[in-house]
């Protein structure tokens, strides 16, 4: 089950790039496993590494960045995420200690695998993203998810909101999946199958 989301303070990782696509998160080489354990390690392989499949970093990417050590809030532009429906994008960045993506706008699909997995996808005007971008690397960010709020120590006084739904901030907030919000109603499912079978046995024979 995913790990409940309510306040989170930590580094921030300015990437200040439109349309970064999934097979960018977590290219399709990077993908041999179906375990959700070790994906980190490929997380924008593409551009960590210096070459295809390598782990030679490239020095100047800003997850390879001293400063950016124990990264788990990336900022990002617009469309993030669009592309492929894989997983693994969200999985790779779980994986690496990534909690929340503060970006200007979110390709729909890996929206929902986010709201799935327990990582808080934070949408921002883009006024608002700009001026997050331009901190200095290393700047911590605090979100609260009860409250909708943004805020950054290296900006005094500035807050940021944002909208999310009554339904993807309950599964944030309880740490639940679709399947774990409805096995919350296991009591309930099973009064009910007793009952129907006690009105209508004929349909529980087997056959």
């Amino acid at each position: 089950m995913p790990t409940p989301f309510r306040h989170h303070r930590g580094v921030a990782a300015p990437l200040p790039v439109d349309n970064v696509d999934t097979d960018q998160i977590i290219p399709s080489r990077e993908m041999k496993t179906v375990s959700r354990d070790g994906l980190g390690e490929g997380l924008f392989a593409g551009w960590r590494y210096t070459v295809p499949g390598g782990r030679e970093p490239v020095g100047d990417f800003v997850l390879n960045r001293p400063e950016q050590a124990g990264t788990s809030i990336l900022v990002s532009g617009t469309n993030f995420g669009c592309g492929s429906s894989r997983e693994h994008a969200v999985w790779a960045l779980m994986d690496y200690g990534v909690r929340a993506v503060i970006a200007k706008s979110f390709g729909e699909i890996f929206h929902g695998n986010c709201l799935r997995n327990g990582i808080l996808p934070v949408a921002l005007p883009e006024g608002e993203v700009d001026r997050l971008l331009k901190l200095d690397g290393g700047a911590e960010i605090a979100i609260d998810l009860e409250a909708q709020t943004v805020t950054a120590a290296a900006l005094p006084g500035w807050t940021g909101r944002f909208e999310i739904g009554a339904y993807a901030k309950r599964l944030l907030l309880e740490g639940l999946d679709p399947i774990g919000l409805t096995l919350l109603q296991a009591p309930a499912i099973r009064a009910y199958q007793q009952a129907d079978a006690a009105r209508r046995p004929w349909v529980y024979t087997a056959g």
